[in-house]
C-alpha cells in the first residue's frame, strides 16, 4: 500500500466515507439539539461536543452555524419527498386514496419524530435566511403537488391556476400542522389527516371538473 492510499484509507474506510460519516454525525446531533432544546441552543461548540467531534470537522462541512440547520432542513425535505412519492406509488388510483396516502406519509415523518417537526416548522422560521429557505421548500413541495395533480387528472388547466391551488394547499397544510402540533387544534391524528385530505380532494376534483 503506497503512502497516498494509506492516507486515504484507514481501517478499511476511505477518507470520503469518513467525511460523510462525520457530516451525518453532525446532522444527527443538530437535529437532537434543535428538537430537544431549540434553535437558540445550537452552537458549534455544543454541536461538536454532542457529535463527539473536533470543531475543525464542523468547518470541514459547514461555513457558519446556520449552515448545519439548513442541511438538516434539506435532509428532512428529502425524507418527506421520498415518503410521499413512495406512498403515491402504492396507493389506489383514485383521488382520495392518492391524497390520503401522500398526506398520511408526509405528516407521519414529522409527527412520528417531533424533533423533525420542530426543526422544519419552528426552527426553520428562526431567521430571515431560514424563513426564505423554508419558503423555497414550500414552493418546491407545491410544485410536486402540482405535478402529481396534473399527472393524475390528465386535464388541460392553466398552469398559473394549478400552481396557485398547489401553493395554497401546501401552505395551508404547513400552518395547520404547526397549529395542531402546538396543541391548538382539537383533532385526533386520524381526523387531521382526513380533514386535510378532504380539502386536497375538494380543490383538486373541483379544478379538474372545470376543465
Amino acid at each position: 500500500m503506497d503512502a497516498v492510499t494509506a492516507q486515504r484509507t484507514y481501517g478499511g474506510v476511505s477518507a470520503a466515507e469518513r467525511k460523510a460519516q462525520r457530516r451525518t454525525a453532525l446532522l444527527d446531533a443538530a437535529l437532537e439539539i434543535v428538537g430537544e432544546d431549540g434553535q437558540a441552543k445550537l452552537t458549534v461548540a455544543g454541536l461538536c461536543a454532542r457529535a463527539g467531534l473536533n470543531e475543525r470537522y464542523y468547518y470541514e462541512n459547514f461555513e457558519h452555524r446556520d449552515a448545519v440547520l439548513e442541511a438538516v432542513l434539506d435532509r428532512i425535505a428529502e425524507e418527506l419527498t421520498a415518503a410521499i412519492v413512495t406512498a403515491l406509488a402504492g396507493a389506489a388510483p383514485d383521488s382520495r386514496a392518492q391524497a390520503h396516502a401522500a398526506i398520511h406519509a408526509g405528516t407521519s415523518v414529522l409527527i412520528d419524530d417531533p424533533r423533525k417537526a420542530r426543526a422544519a416548522l419552528i426552527a426553520g422560521m428562526a431567521t430571515p435566511e431560514l424563513r426564505a429557505r423554508t419558503a423555497r421548500t414550500v414552493r418546491a413541495f407545491a410544485r410536486l403537488v402540482a405535478a402529481q395533480g396534473s399527472g393524475f387528472y390528465q386535464v388541460e388547466i392553466a398552469q398559473n391556476i394549478v400552481d396557485f391551488r398547489a401553493l395554497y394547499l401546501v401552505g395551508g397544510l404547513t400552518q395547520t400542522l404547526t397549529t395542531w402540533l402546538a396543541g391548538d387544534l382539537d383533532l385526533t391524528r386520524e381526523q387531521l389527516v382526513d380533514q386535510i385530505t378532504d380539502v386536497f380532494v375538494l380543490l383538486g376534483d373541483d379544478l379538474a371538473g372545470r376543465r
